[in-house]
């Protein structure tokens, strides 16, 4: 280009994407820790998200469930916690300081006040007592090691209190102080997610007490988030910058200064990429199919997601709040969706316009993905936390 910034285009994003996201048979990974870090965050929201995420990215997909949970529960390599956007994602142990000075800070201060008025508002107990409750549950925690709200409940009993949140609002609703409290003791990093309560695919949980680790400053936290982040999903608009981190906009510019980032041109308008990561990047050297599941990170990572997801595919693929389903991947882009039904097999459609000959090396590849997955998935059932209507369609 004229200017000097170079222009990367949509092929080689999609190259990128492929390499970098592990999702190439030759770029998988050897174990769980290996794709967190690669992905820097892989989205918890729905627990079933991060073992489905993982084993998509494995080069052993069998080992998956034993190895995710040994990851998470006992060597405490990942760590479920609250990050960017307000959302609970898996992050490497490595990068929980990051994360909760980059991100949680700012978010937890505003959920905790909000707690204590909301609390004041329906007459509740103040924040001094809010506050002995809440180191009386930690101690509490500490001594279990892993509990479950109500099982801390045995030992603070004051965490049963009940109050009305949002009196005469539509919304109206009866919360407990466990419920909220927790909540805001995982937003600031003093709290994760622990071990289900039942299988891999469960949403009800323990809690443990968040690992120790040192308190960074936020802008320098700011930038080596973006920086990992960057080396694996850039280029990436400030948009993109954004929209995936939940900073401000001015945040974004501090950070992609402190870093050193590199402009270049995408059909977007300007990206960036991480200092050094302007040259050409080859594509993988075979054509490439995945079966992703719903908010995986890939599928999450940008907010200007034409180069890789077509607009008119996303009815199809994404519910009302804007949570991408389970997709069908093909050379880099999604063009597709898949469901598991209720005697286990994986079905899956495409639904991009694809030629031909294209259309059927990618079926061929797809359903080799398929019985992949049915292969490690066994007799669980996984039924996606956020349901789409292709999904629903499909496992119908």
């Amino acid at each position: 280009m004229g200017d000097g910034v170079r222009y990367i285009g949509t092929a080689e994003r999609r190259a990128r994407l492929g390499l970098r996201h592990r999702l190439t048979g030759a770029t998988r990974a050897a174990d769980p820790a290996q794709v967190a870090d690669s992905l820097v965050a892989l989205h918890g929201t729905d627990p079933a998200t991060v073992y489905l995420a993982v084993g998509a990215r494995l080069t052993d997909p069998a080992k998956t469930v034993a190895e995710t949970e040994r990851a998470l529960y006992e060597e405490r390599t990942l760590v479920r916690m609250h990050g960017m956007r307000h959302t609970v994602f898996v992050f490497p142990t490595e990068l929980t300081a990051v994360v909760h000075a980059s991100t949680g800070l700012a978010v937890a201060a505003r959920e905790r006040a909000s707690l204590i008025k909301s609390m004041a508002k329906a007459g509740a107990p103040d924040a001094a007592w809010l506050a002995e409750v809440e180191e009386s549950a930690l101690a509490a925690l500490a001594r279990r090691g892993q509990a479950t709200a109500a099982e801390l409940a045995q030992d603070e009993p004051r965490l049963r209190e009940r109050f009305v949140y949002a009196a005469g609002k539509s919304y109206e609703g009866v919360h407990t102080v466990s419920t909220r409290l927790l909540r805001v003791l995982g937003v600031e990093g003093k709290v994760v997610r622990g071990r289900p309560l039942g299988s891999w695919t469960s949403s009800q949980f323990r809690w443990a007490v968040a690992p120790e680790h040192p308190e960074l400053d936020a802008a320098a936290a700011q930038a080596e988030l973006l920086r990992r982040w960057l080396a694996v999903c850039g280029p990436a608009t400030e948009a993109d910058l954004k929209w995936w981190t939940g900073w401000k906009v001015t945040e974004v510019r501090r950070a992609l200064t402190a870093i050193g980032a590199e402009a270049v041109s995408v059909d977007e308008g300007t990206g960036y990429v991480v200092q050094g990561d302007t040259s050409p990047v080859d594509g993988p050297a075979e054509p490439w199919a995945a079966l992703l599941p719903g908010l995986d990170p890939t599928a999450m990572g940008w907010q200007q997601r034409d180069w890789y997801l077509a607009p008119e595919l996303r009815p199809s693929l994404f519910d009302g709040s804007g949570n991408v389903g389970p997709t069908v991947w093909w050379n880099g882009r999604a063009v597709g969706g898949w469901a598991q039904r209720g005697d286990g097999e994986i079905v899956w459609r495409l639904l991009a316009d694809l030629g031909s000959e294209e259309r059927h090396a990618a079926e061929t590849a797809v359903a080799a993905q398929a019985e992949r997955l049915r292969g490690w998935v066994g007799a669980a059932r996984v039924t996606p936390r956020f349901r789409t209507p292709l999904e629903k369609e499909l496992s119908a």
